[in-house]
């Protein structure tokens, strides 16, 4: 419990919900952060998880509601408004056009019955209903609901990855030569920005299990949910066995491409379909880089690791090397990159409805499976 660093007026049990517990003498010659405090990790941090849980569930609903979803429907609102006013104004000038005018070439309407009433470029009244149809206000809400979940996906992956960023710029470690995550292992204890970085992404993936099953299921659920167990366990079990070098790694490499793919179905959701496209080749570029080049190293320097570092159980100098644990940490990044190489093959079907002209359509999660069922209701 970390309680010189807590207010005086906070009470003991609610310490580690707020600071971070175990906390240490700083090594003599720490190769990072040398100014920073240390900890230790334990059962505690899970507290402090807890609570990030529970900051990101509110920060979550805050944008959501007041920022993306008053957004999005502004200006869905608006442009469909604007399209209707648009469409009649051609029909109007189509309809003079052809003949089907009143004598003096003029279009009359005896009674406007509430709608708008504009005047086109050539001074011709122009009435058109700005009324949104119940259709119209459901497919609209769908679209704003999406367009806010997406929000909060940029918005946190954005900070993140600068977190990530700056945690491994002061870290031995390079991006194209990842076996230095392993040199002097056991890297104990953790530095203060790096155990926070580590809780807290391992709260957000946490947090996202909720999340995907409290949301209307999408194609790749199961698929999602895998995922997301996969990557707790890992970053649980690589945070007590101290692998969190890599750990950070993997993580940093991971949230580049999940800036970019919400941000391109941002786009898409507001029928803004060409930098829809231009996101989404910038994101399967990125995908390419970071996930089947970058993280295939990290997998890669396992191997080194287990020629260079003995296979050894010693939890009192926290080293946690046996043949079997890291042969199934191994196992689980391996299962990552084959759920990655599926998830791309996907990638590659959308990229090619970019370069035929149909527009960038996210077929692993955007649609839900009762969308048809939905469409025949509406009919």
């Amino acid at each position: 419990m970390n309680i010189d660093q807590a207010p005086g007026w906070l009470p003991s049990f609610l310490v580690p919900f707020v600071t971070l517990s175990y906390p240490t003498d700083r090594p003599a010659a720490p190769d990072s952060f040398p100014d920073s405090n240390y900890y230790r990790s334990g059962v505690l941090d899970g507290c402090l998880m807890i609570t990030f849980i529970c900051v990101a569930a509110v920060l979550r609903d805050m944008a959501r509601l007041w920022i993306w979803e008053p957004f999005a429907r502004w200006k869905l609102t608006r442009d469909l408004v604007l399209g209707k006013r648009a469409a009649t104004v051609l029909a109007q000038q189509k309809a003079k056009t052809n003949g089907a005018a009143n004598g003096n070439g003029h279009v009359s309407h005896d009674h406007t019955n509430g709608h708008a009433t504009h005047t086109n470029g050539n001074g011709y009244a122009v009435v058109t209903d700005d009324r949104i149809s119940k259709k119209e206000a459901k497919k609209m809400q769908k679209s704003v609901i999406r367009f806010a979940e997406q929000g909060w996906s940029v918005i946190y992956y954005s900070f993140v990855w600068c977190l990530g960023l700056y945690i491994h710029r002061h870290l031995p470690t390079r991006l194209l030569d990842p076996i230095g995550v392993w040199y002097n292992y056991p890297h104990v204890p953790l530095a203060g920005p790096l155990k926070f970085y580590y809780l807290l992404e391992t709260s957000f993936y946490s947090h996202q299990i909720l999340v995907i099953n409290a949301e209307a299921r999408r194609k790749d659920h199961w698929q999602m949910m895998t995922h997301h167990v996969v990557t707790v366990i890992l970053m649980v079990g690589s945070y007590f066995y101290n692998y969190t070098r890599i750990g950070c790694l993997v993580m940093f490499l991971m949230d580049w491409c999940d800036i970019w793919l919400p941000l391109a179905k941002m786009f898409r959701y507001m029928g803004l379909s060409t930098l829809c496209d231009m996101t989404f080749v910038w994101f399967m570029i990125s995908w390419v880089i970071t996930r089947h080049w970058l993280f295939v190293l990290a997998i890669k320097s396992t191997w080194s690791a287990k020629r260079t570092i003995p296979p050894l159980w010693d939890p009192d100098r926290g080293h946690f090397m046996t043949s079997g644990v890291f042969g199934l940490f191994q196992a689980m990044l391996i299962s990552l990159e084959i759920m990655q190489v599926m998830w791309f093959w996907m990638v590659c079907r959308i990229a090619y409805r970019v370069v035929s002209g149909k527009g960038a359509e996210d077929e692993r999660s955007d649609d839900e499976g009762d969308d048809s069922e939905e469409s025949k209701k509406d009919r």
